[in-house]
């Protein structure tokens, strides 16, 4: 594998359950630019139907203080392991990674859970910067979600 495929991971714990939380970003990702407007501006089915596999979701986000796009499809759904799998296919991830696939996994954690954050990608050349500050920001987000579920 070259320099120029890339996987960063990432753990939050959150005291909400696995399953409310896979819940909520499979089937209401829609309701994030409610709960965490500074992060997500806008999310909207393009495709499909909310919680199935083949949807696409477009997202406005905001990373690094600028305004972003991205257009992701969801490429596995399993509500036993409350996991999911994303690919982004359009948007301003792609101007600096020839692929990047998002997976999701909540698992139970005494009163809550952890939630494992995994990004693979492949750079469109080695000066990319791994996305570190983008894993950073879905675990806030992932936070966000969490206070959400617990009022």
């Amino acid at each position: 594998m070259s320099s120029d495929y890339g996987k960063v991971e990432t753990d939050v714990e959150l005291k909400t359950s696995a399953a409310k939380f896979h819940e909520f970003f499979t089937k209401r990702p829609h309701h994030l630019s409610n709960i965490s407007s500074d992060k997500i501006k806008d999310c909207n089915l393009h495709e499909g139907e909310w919680g199935t596999v083949g949807s696409i979701v477009h997202w406005n986000y905001v990373h690094d203080g600028k305004a972003k796009v991205a257009k992701e499809l969801f490429e596995a759904i399993d509500d036993e392991k409350n996991s999911i799998t994303l690919k982004v296919v359009e948007g301003d991830l792609l101007e600096h990674y020839k692929s990047f696939k998002i997976t999701i996994q909540a698992s139970p954690k005494g009163q809550g859970c952890t939630v494992h954050w995994t990004f693979e990608y492949e750079k469109v050349h080695g000066d990319v910067e791994d996305p570190h500050t983008l894993l950073q920001l879905v675990a806030d987000l992932s936070k966000d979600i969490c206070s959400h579920l617990s009022t």
